[in-house]
């Protein structure tokens, strides 16, 4: 049976990695490329703040080509959207029908996916989809997944947390409305090994900064912890 042609919505971070490693080992999606929005400004992976060199080892380790969405500095949502489909409409063209993501239950983002693929007659594919956070955490670092926190949001996690690994230690000392994937965006890894890699990213640890953004409600603004990796 020939196999689904696919493109992987690839973050660098656990959740994609566990569920590129779900779809892999079901044998029934051909992935044909890693799909990550950067930073145009700064070339890193958007909102996680990886450098896009990390991002490259990454997909060559991994061994599916990467495509980078080039996005500006802080994009609208309607530019966002407008490169999306552009992007999807290419692939497309190729044949490619499924676009994966590594969603665990956030029911509205489902649906704004969804929603935004149907437009160019795309279908999404979410194969860790309702399976618990912490069944996933123990799956993920059970299989050999190795990783480190490079985003956190100073809401519900202070500065110690961002640099530190994703092991148990850290899981059994995450405060109690952390949600052991950080599915709401508590915090953000880079993963640099497991199954799904055919060699360790090789990194050093740079300087730890803070940025804050302005939501919505410009009297309202989110600050963020972040760890610099440097690729050797």
């Amino acid at each position: 049976m020939d196999m689904k042609k696919a493109i992987f919505n690839w973050s660098g971070g656990k959740d994609s990695s566990l569920s590129l490693y779900y779809l892999l080992n079901s044998k029934e999606y051909d992935v044909r490329y890693l799909v990550t929005s950067v930073n145009s400004k700064f070339n890193r992976i958007s909102m996680h703040g990886v450098r896009q060199e990390l991002l490259r080892q990454q997909a060559e380790s991994i061994g599916i080509p990467l495509h980078m969405i080039m996005m500006p500095e802080i994009p609208t949502m309607e530019s966002y959207n407008e490169m999306m489909e552009q992007t999807l409409k290419k692939f497309k063209q190729e044949g490619i029908e499924y676009s994966v993501f590594g969603d665990i239950f956030l029911e509205d983002l489902r649906k704004y996916r969804e929603e935004r693929l149907a437009q160019v007659e795309i279908k999404g594919v979410f194969p860790i989809w309702k399976i618990p956070s912490l069944t996933l955490m123990r799956e993920f670092i059970d299989s050999g997944f190795k990783a480190v926190l490079v985003c956190v949001d100073e809401k519900v996690l202070d500065r110690s947390f961002v640099g530190r690994p994703l092991d148990d230690t850290l899981l059994k000392s995450l405060p109690s409305q952390v949600d052991p994937c950080g599915e709401n965006g508590e915090y953000h890894s880079f993963v640099y090994d497991g199954p799904i890699f055919r060699h360790p990213i090789a990194f050093d640890f740079g300087e730890v900064v803070h940025r804050q953004y302005a939501g919505t409600d410009p009297a309202v603004h989110t600050g963020f912890w972040y760890c610099d990796l440097i690729p050797r």
